[in-house]
């Protein structure tokens, strides 16, 4: 029988996701074939798999870390927010519909069967399994059509570990607090917890944790203090809270615009890696001062966050900027926004709407999503800051619903190959400082990423640089670094005690 042992959090955003992918890697490193799962994940970040299914970016990162190729299986069920209310339901990589949340809610326990299917068929091909919930099992109100935290954990019939955030204060209360609004049945699952991202000396907790273990009946198996280590996030909550704020003084300044449905803001984890590069997100019209490239990321709802940059005064100051001759780059929906015209029957039915008129481009939203990883070639003849990039090569992959239809002023940035075929991707302007792209992950691309920052270093008269990082590598060291301090701070012989114990008693 498989191994398996579950994450649960007091709350969002508590670590859950970095922590899972650390057991993915701490097993992978001890020669356990490992795999990630979460039955249900909310979030706009999203990632492909090699037969073309749309999955969660944390499982898929996850994935990496156990030293495995991604598999939709990991996450059966994504629920992408398309406003406050609504998202969009995909399926095992597909698209099924769009769901208020109470509709969902009641549509939930149609997906029990399913989702214990997939989750069986996983287990039987891997030697453990690390299950991650979601939010806090102490949300009595969605209890009875659970399917993500205690649901999750009875069908799996797995222990559970919980994870609590002690940077956001009030850890011992949220700790108390969760374990006592679970049924008996469900704490008795709980084995263990981790307090979280810890700053400061661990001997003033000594007396706290002696505290909660006597009055919870629950050990606490390790504090892991806050680590310095570059890992994807989940969702837009890492932004909200500043994580991805990139600070100090860096030769090229890029701006990418916060969003409000911001999706796949993971597109420039790779350029914050590199050493002459400052990353930061941008609300705001004044921030956008100095940038030496200005991006528009991608949207789950196109039309909705345009809107917002037009109210907010970010889409005239990026049309100024642009003037003004800083470079402007949107991907999948950021690139829809920089053309003359979206028709949207869609998504939003809001019909015709214009762009930032940026780029002399037309995008018809379609009903069927693009799902799939593709190899790119950058066009040859580019006009200005793309010129040094001709024919270089890259790796990504596609998630949008909108066709877009070049027009004179515009000539396509990529050739994308598919099963053999070449298309056209992308629209360049003609004094080549606006582009765009459906390609997610062009940034990963290592040589691609370190001409196009020379390129951008050399318009403010600095010299190239010859420093290329590996991308794939630096991913691959953080995940270790990350195992390491999980060794040397959380008790993971008795994790693996506690999965074994539970294993012979589930047998």
């Amino acid at each position: 029988m498989t191994l398996a042992v579950m994450l649960q959090g007091t709350a969002s955003d508590v670590g859950k996701s970095v922590l899972v992918a650390g057991l993915c890697r701490i097993f992978y490193q001890d020669g356990h074939k490992t795999a990630p799962f979460k039955s249900q994940n909310m979030a706009l970040n999203s990632g492909i798999t090699p037969d073309g299914q749309e999955m969660g970016r944390a499982q898929i990162f996850q994935a990496e870390a156990a030293g495995i190729v991604p598999d939709v299986r990991m996450n059966p069920v994504l629920l992408k927010p398309t406003s406050d209310r609504k998202a969009q339901v995909v399926l095992m990589g597909k698209v099924a519909t769009d769901m208020d949340a109470v509709s969902y809610h009641e549509y939930k326990p149609r997906l029990r069967k399913q989702i214990i299917g997939v989750y069986q068929s996983l287990a039987g091909e891997y030697d453990a399994i690390v299950l991650e919930g979601a939010g806090s099992p102490a949300e009595i109100n969605l209890r009875d059509r659970d399917i993500v935290n205690m649901g999750m954990a009875e069908m799996a019939q797995c222990p559970v570990i919980l994870v609590a955030d002690i940077d956001r204060g009030g850890v011992f209360a949220a700790i108390y607090g969760t374990l006592a609004l679970l049924q008996e049945h469900e704490r008795w699952r709980v084995k263990g917890v981790i307090i979280n991202k810890f700053r400061g000396d661990v001997a003033l907790l000594t007396p706290g944790i002696k505290q909660i273990e006597e009055l919870t009946g629950v050990p606490v198996l390790g504090v892991m203090p806050w680590l310095d280590v570059d890992l994807e996030d989940e969702d837009g909550v890492a932004l909200q809270r500043g994580k991805y704020l990139r600070t100090g003084e860096r030769a090229v300044d890029i701006a990418v615009v916060q969003l409000p449905h911001i999706s796949n803001f993971t597109d420039f984890n790779a350029l914050a890696a590199l050493p002459d590069v400052r990353v930061h997100y941008v609300r705001s019209p004044d921030e956008l001062h100095d940038a030496s490239l200005i991006i528009l990321p991608g949207s789950k709802n196109t039309l909705g966050d345009l809107r917002w940059l037009q109210e907010s005064g970010l889409a005239q100051a990026i049309l100024q900027a642009s003037r003004r001759d800083v470079p402007v780059l949107g991907v999948c929906g950021g690139y829809q926004m920089l053309g003359e015209t979206i028709v949207d029957e869609v998504e939003s039915g809001l019909g015709t709407q214009p762009g930032l008129g940026l780029l002399n481009t037309l995008t018809h939203f379609a009903h069927n999503k693009t799902t799939t990883l593709v190899g790119a070639t950058v066009q040859g003849e580019l006009p200005g800051l793309l010129a040094g990039c001709a024919h270089l090569e890259l790796q990504g992959y596609e998630i949008h619903m909108g066709e877009t239809t070049l027009h004179p002023g515009c000539r396509p940035l990529l050739w994308l190959e598919k099963e053999g075929v070449l298309i056209a991707d992308g629209a360049v302007s003609e004094n080549g400082l606006v582009f765009g792209t459906y390609l997610h992950g062009l940034f990963d691309s290592d040589a691609f990423t370190r001409t196009f920052i020379n390129a951008l270093r050399a318009r403010k008269g600095l010299p190239p640089l010859d420093i290329t990082v590996d991308y794939a590598r630096y991913k691959s060291q953080q995940f270790d670094r990350l195992a390491q301090g999980m060794r040397q701070n959380i008790d993971i012989d008795r994790i693996y005690q506690i999965m074994h114990q539970h294993q012979e008693q589930a047998c």
